[in-house]
């Protein structure tokens, strides 16, 4: 089972996530965040296997939250989640070390992909 935590700033954007990982027989949904700081707490608590990460939030950068994420689990798979498909913001997450930059417009196969490490 991989165990999955969603940090999006919007909350119908969060759920509509969880609503289809918790879908799948694989992946369970062990936790929300609304921002970047929540994010940092919550990986370490929740100890999910992989997160969705928003890239643009507030109180804490999806960039900030990764790194700070990476330093403390970097087994953490992170797979930033964006509307934009900006060069710059790609490669800040990249560095920060996420493994995936899936689109909000991707199908969500691709995101499930990501999720599963392929």
């Amino acid at each position: 089972m991989i165990r999955v935590l969603v940090v999006d700033d919007h909350k119908i954007v969060r759920e509509g996530l969880a609503s289809i990982l918790s879908e799948q027989p694989d992946i369970e949904v062990v936790g929300q965040a609304s921002n970047g700081k929540e994010a940092v707490d919550l990986a370490s608590t929740l100890a999910p296997d992989a997160i969705i990460m928003d890239v643009s939030m507030p109180v804490m950068s999806g960039d900030e939250a990764t790194r700070r994420i990476k330093m403390l689990s970097p087994d953490i798979r992170i797979i930033a989640l964006s509307m934009f498909e900006d060069n710059e913001m790609i490669q800040k997450m990249f560095q920060a070390g996420a493994e995936s930059y899936v689109l909000k417009t991707a199908p969500s196969a691709e995101l499930l992909a990501a999720v599963r490490g392929r």
